[in-house]
């Protein structure tokens, strides 16, 4: 190749990305060679074979159809992560989970989520091996993975069940730990933010040595990092929240008292207003509340959660004799993680109001009486007169005694004298592994191994209160003396004064409220696996040899949690709007497995290289009992550098205990208006909403809901069988011998998941049973039975007696996903364009472009296109069309400098009204973009770019630079309605933009 040419394709070759590469046995730290040379490098550098991801069969010279993204020690020392997840959150193939981007809705893990089918069809490997899960669901935590002792990742985006079980449905991320590391490598990074916040400490530890004359190796790798959280009002995109439907402040309860529904705003002669009445300081009466009268709900949460963990990581093997190796490993880690959300308060609940309660003002108390007088009858409660209001407030006891009423209220007041309400997740994970492996005989080799592991997590919710202890302190009155006091004195209770100004709660007041809640986890995982792999005999037309192998797994996984006991009664935890149950479960399964790959033709005419292979795996579940899965594939090289590559898989997945054994608990999800809240609403609808729950009395008057927020109730199905999946990649690789450095990969997914386990959307229950479009007669169908209203407000909201929107698993969902991975590469040495010493250029691109997303919950629920779109109740989080990764480097010996291009293409709002995929029929979709302000129905095209120097000034020591988001670009401004609940915070979503800004991370690294 000419120089000029050279010169031309460096000028022109898109940026250097995340190497996406076949899958083949990777070199120790992969470059941009032929897979041939890598194969060779692999087997010089290591001196045994390796496994390749995606396979068995334990063959250096073994190529895989499957496409596999590699991410190498390079790239990991340019990005210097502080977890496995701020590594793997921006590669294309991967949809942003659960990480420390999430603060209402974590559960302290952090989760990779292949292909944007959903987590559970995720599998997470290290080495090869399952990681102990972290929770119920059977999810792997990747804090978990020990970042420092990382060779490299490998990322295989195909289904990958018949090789590894249930879970790998959208394929594996395998972990690949440093393989006879001897000497000292010591690394420590911190990063802070241009605002000075958002900092993080990282310091890790690895040490190794080889023994016995080389038989054996010992490594050891100790960690630790600390992570300080960024608060969301630490960004002006964050200091408030704001609406969606009007981009004003959007706030939720008040620190001072406001009534709802109890009588309702119209008896108590008073404008309607969703946001209920409060207390006028001037006057002591109730007046109509606004949203001015609402709390910062934003005060004390996290655009990053907090993280402080210890990890600790130790590997050895060695050769016992010729064909026989022992080899094992043991890991703990020690992860805490905290979230944090408003201060609690009375939220939603209902309390029964002593009408002689000292703190209740005179004239609220006579508006009160005034409104259960002839207009209104609540509950049973009978018409209140004048004189029995006032022989109630002068009663000297609480019930029973003579002249004492109490009458029902939604009496909403924030706490915010308490602080913030915590939850700290503490979580232990420890795992031992033991096996043997080597040689039979000459091409046979086998490998069998045990391990064992166990997740404990304790989960401590601090500040978050009593609903009993706060009923119990709203039964107070004056005594004879003038002192105030419980009617039930029961545990020093002291009377709460739940009417005054903010600052009026005293710390006596709260201490005897208070309630720091305490839930256990435990997760335990055995698994017993071997296999043998064996080299046959050559097609006639080959030279390589035919590769089996075949094994057996066996996996039992148990599961519980159990909380204490306040948080398994109904609401008793205020804030949560939920019981704790106490769930326990277990299942266990035999599995038999076979792989063959089969060299057909080898450098002959249009054949240089063409082969097949297929595996089968067979599993008996104790709890959906057998089945099987089954890919076949292969790969035509007609000339070297030109391959076409292709996999069809059949894979299944079992239930999680999560989803099969959960018991009902309720949760929050997002919405920004009700469909019964307000005034106008047409005969049919309101009927309907009484139909759900809403008293009669309530129409017109149901407010919206509380902090953009309603009741979600999740159950698990234990009657769950395995769903199934039929997943295929089409591709190719060029990589031409007179390119050197050359590569260039096109691979087409398709995934189609039925019997999928799911849960209805829950916009498809609501639009299933209010929208005029799908019920046109407002008929009392199967989406109206799932819901369930406040029985006293008429809202989706509240504690206890208001399950909300009812979502409940089954196997009647459908996923669809396909789309188009790109990949290229190219390494130029300068002196090859004339340049003489001036080092390397490395340059390469990855990107994914997603042709379509659906998910359609049951055959009722709407076929809903989530390809370019977010919302609150169906798509969630922005699932964008493009997303890519570009790399541009130029090394020398001694130094470095690289950028990284990271795109998000645009995305919008899921329109209401769509047309779908079921006979063309326009069907409702998201939120009615009427609803939501215009600027928040699209987000547009978003680019990153990060800017990395590392220097090495000898051969011992390396400094490091990571300018993270190099032009501090803003995240942009949605609101606080437009997505889930988890992924839509701080009015942005902070997992896939960037909500810290530019930041620097220095390293530095010693080793020897």
């Amino acid at each position: 190749m000419t120089g000029t040419f050279r010169q031309y394709l460096l000028a022109s070759t898109l940026f250097a990305g995340v190497i996406g590469t076949p899958a083949f046995a990777q070199v120790a730290e992969p470059v941009q060679t032929s897979p041939d040379a890598q194969a060779d490098a692999a087997q010089t550098d290591t001196g045994v074979d390796i496994v390749v991801t995606g396979s068995r069969i334990a063959r250096t010279d073994l190529e895989l159809a499957s496409p596999v993204n590699v991410i190498g020690q390079q790239e990991i020392q340019f990005r210097q992560p502080g977890t496995a997840d701020d590594l793997l959150r921006n590669l294309p193939a991967i949809r942003p989970s659960i990480g420390a981007g999430v603060n209402n809705g974590s559960d302290g893990s952090s989760t990779l989520n292949l292909r944007g089918i959903g987590e559970q069809r995720t599998l997470v490997l290290l080495d090869g091996r399952r990681l102990t899960p972290y929770g119920l669901d059977g999810l792997t935590d990747t804090n978990n993975i020990p970042v420092a002792l990382i060779q490299r990742v490998e990322v295989l985006t195909g289904g990958a069940s018949a090789t590894y079980g249930a879970d790998a449905v959208a394929g594996v991320v395998n972990f690949i730990t440093r393989r006879d590391f001897s000497g000292v490598d010591a690394t420590t990074s911190y990063r802070i933010s241009e605002r000075g916040d958002a900092a993080r400490f990282k310091a890790d530890l690895v040490l190794g040595a080889n023994f016995a004359d080389g038989r054996g190796n010992v490594v050891i790798s100790g960690g630790y990092t600390q992570a300080k959280p960024l608060l969301h009002t630490a960004r002006s995109i964050a200091a408030f929240p704001v609406s969606s439907t009007t981009g004003l402040f959007q706030g939720a309860t008040a620190a001072q008292v406001t009534i709802f529904a109890s009588p309702t705003n119209a008896a108590l002669g008073l404008p309607a207003s969703s946001f209920g009445a409060v207390v006028n300081p001037t006057t002591g009466l109730l007046q109509a509340a606004t949203a001015a009268d609402t709390y910062n709900t934003n005060n004390g949460t996290y655009f990053q959660t907090p993280l402080d963990r210890i990890n600790v990581y130790a590997a050895g093997h060695y050769e016992v004799t010729d064909g026989v190796e022992f080899y094992t490993s043991a890991m703990f880690t020690r992860n805490r993680i905290a979230t944090q959300l408003a201060p609690s308060g009375t939220f939603s609940n209902t309390y029964q109001l002593a009408l002689n309660n000292p703190y209740l003002p005179v004239g609220v108390r006579n508006q009160l009486c005034a409104g259960f007088d002839t207009n209104t009858t609540v509950s049973g409660i009978q018409p209140i007169s004048p004189a029995n209001c006032a022989a109630a407030a002068a009663v000297q006891g609480g019930p029973g005694t003579a002249g004492y009423i109490e009458i029902p209220v939604v009496a909403q007041r924030r706490f915010t004298e308490y602080g913030p309400r915590g939850n700290i997740f503490e979580s232990q994970m420890f795992q031992l592994q033991g096996g043997f492996r080597g040689q039979i005989v000459e091409g046979v080799k086998y490998d069998l191994s045990a391990q064992y592991g166990e997740t404990t997590q304790n989960q401590t919710r601090l500040n978050w209160g009593s609903y009993s202890k706060v009923q119990q302190s709203l039964r107070a009155y004056r005594d004879a003396s003038g002192n105030i006091r419980c009617a039930d004195t029961s545990n020093n209770c002291v009377p709460l004064n739940l009417f005054g100004a903010n600052g009026s709660i005293t710390p006596e007041q709260l201490a005897f409220i208070d309630l720091d809640a305490i839930i256990n986890r435990k997760v335990r995982q055995t698994v017993i696996t071997g296999n043998v792999s064996a080299d046959l005999f050559t097609s006639p037309l080959a030279s390589s040899k035919i590769a089996v192998a075949v094994g057996g797994e066996y996996r039992k996984i148990s599961a519980s949690t159990q909380p204490d006991g306040p948080s398994q009664i109904q609401g008793e935890v205020l804030g949560t709007g939920a019981r704790t149950p106490s769930d326990v479960g277990e299942y266990s399964v035999k599995e038999v497995f076979g792989e063959i790959n089969i060299p057909l033709i080898e450098d002959r005419p249009f054949f240089h290289r063409l082969s097949a292979e297929a595996g089968i795996r067979y599993s008996d579940y104790t709890t959906t009992g057998g089945s099987t899965t089954w890919k076949a594939g292969g790969t035509w090289e007609p000339y070297e550098g030109f391959k076409f590559r292709g996999t069809y898989t059949v894979a299944v997945r079992s239930p999680n205990i999560q989803e099969l054994y959960q018991s009902p608990v309720q949760g929050l999800g997002n919405l920004t208006v009700d469909p019964c809240q307000g005034s106008g609403l047409s005969s049919g609808l309101a009927a309907l909403c009484v139909a759900t729950g809403a008293p009669a009395g309530t129409i017109g008057s149901i407010p919206s809901p509380t902090s953009g927020q309603i009741n979600n109730t999740t159950s698990g199905n234990r009657d769950l069988d395995v769903e199934r999946a039929k997943t295929y990649t089409l591709g190719g690789v060029i990589s031409p011998r007179f390119l050197p450095g050359f590569s260039l990969t096109v691979d087409y997914f398709n995934i189609r998941v039925r019997n999928a386990i799911t849960q209805p959307a829950q916009s498809d229950i609501l639009n299933g049973c209010y929208s005029a479009t799908l019920n046109p007669s407002f008929t009392y169908n199967a989406f109206c039975q799932l819901i369930g209203r406040n029985p006293l407000t008429g809202s989706l909201n509240g504690a206890g007696e208001t399950p909300g929107v009812i979502l409940t698993y089954s196997n009647l969902g459908v996923i669809e996903t396909a789309g188009i991975d790109v990949g290229v590469t190219q390494r130029v040495p300068l002196q090859d364009v004339g340049v003489n010493d001036a080092g390397i250029v490395t340059m390469g691109f990855n990107a994914t472009w997603l042709d379509y997303y659906h998910f359609q919950a049951t055959p009722n629920a709407i076929n809903r296109d989530c390809t370019g779109y977010y919302s609150a109740g169906g798509c969630q989080n922005p699932r964008a069309e493009w997303r890519w990764n570009g790399r541009l480097t130029y090394s020398q010996p001694t130094f470095d400098v690289s950028l990284l291009w990271s795109h998000v293409s645009s995305v919008s709002l899921e329109p209401f009204l769509a047309t779908r995929l079921t006979g063309n029929v326009p069907q409702p979709g998201g939120p009615n973009p009427s609803t939501i302000l215009s600027a928040f129905r699209r987000i547009p095209a978003y680019d990153y770019f990060d800017l990395a120097f590392r220097v090495i000034p000898t051969e011992n020591v390396e400094v490091s630079l990571t300018v993270d988001n190099l032009f501090d670009k803003q995240p942009p401004l949605v609101g606080a309605g437009v997505g889930g609940t988890s992924y839509n915070s701080g009015n942005t979503f902070p997992t896939i933009y960037d909500p810290i800004g530019r930041s620097f991370t220095i390293g530095a690294r010693l080793k020897f």
